[in-house]
């Protein structure tokens, strides 16, 4: 993924805080020799684990947070992943096709300006490790609960325990290390004040599906450029 200088972001504060609140991805696995990766669609929770000061992977072999996630028995991923698991979580949201007009420099005519989309993405690079003792598979679907419905108003996950202990053994659970974190918010950074200004005001008369978001970080990114 390119990611030029006014697309990156800020700190790791910026996408931790943006991952905090895009929990579905795709966790992209290693094939066999001849055959292209395998890519698995799953919601995961993001645990950060630290805060760091850059979204370079640490030196001192600690890592940038875990996710943790679960996958059926039966998945194709499983042998993939005991003979790599070296893998990539790829998120990306909050994007839009602009209209070139939009984009036009001021002292360019509307029909000259060249269309683009505006998204932020994250990968997460990460050391993948199998969950597969029932208490501990427990504790990770534990976790994701309190991510995913933390109102409650479900049973309790414990292992051997009805009515969720008989089912642990058609799951195996996965913890994700991140080592290395790339991340992206292409929201027309390099554009003058009255271009972007422009943008959001598009997006804003558009009203489409994620216009809202996309302009919403625009004008974040933009009232914080360097």
């Amino acid at each position: 993924m390119l990611i030029h200088p006014w697309d990156a972001a800020r700190d790791d504060a910026e996408w931790q805080r943006w991952l905090a609140g895009h929990d579905f991805g795709q966790l992209a696995v290693n094939g066999g020799p001849g055959e292209p990766p395998l890519v698995q669609p799953l919601h995961f929770a993001y645990q950060s684990t630290r805060s760091t000061q850059s979204t370079r992977s640490t030196s001192d072999g600690g890592t940038l947070g875990s996710v943790l996630a679960h996958l059926a028995r039966p998945n194709p991923l499983w042998p993939a992943l005991d003979a790599a698991p070296e893998v990539l979580l790829s998120v990306v949201d909050d994007y839009v096709f602009v209209p070139g007009p939009w984009q036009a420099p001021e002292d360019t005519p509307p029909e000259h300006g060249v269309p683009t989309s505006l998204y932020a993405a994250v990968q997460l690079r990460c050391t993948a490790h199998i969950v597969d003792g029932p208490e501990e598979k427990a504790a990770l679907l534990r976790a994701q609960m309190d991510h995913f419905q933390p109102e409650g108003g479900s049973a309790p996950v414990t292992a051997g325990e009805a009515p969720y202990g008989r089912l642990l053994s058609g799951i195996r659970g996965l913890r994700l290390e991140v080592t290395d974190v790339r991340a992206k918010f292409k929201y027309a950074g390099h554009r003058t004040d009255a271009v972007r200004q422009r943008i959001a005001e598009g997006l804003a008369a558009r009203g489409g599906p994620r216009d809202a978001s996309a302009r919403d970080l625009q004008l974040r990114r933009g009232a914080t450029a360097p």
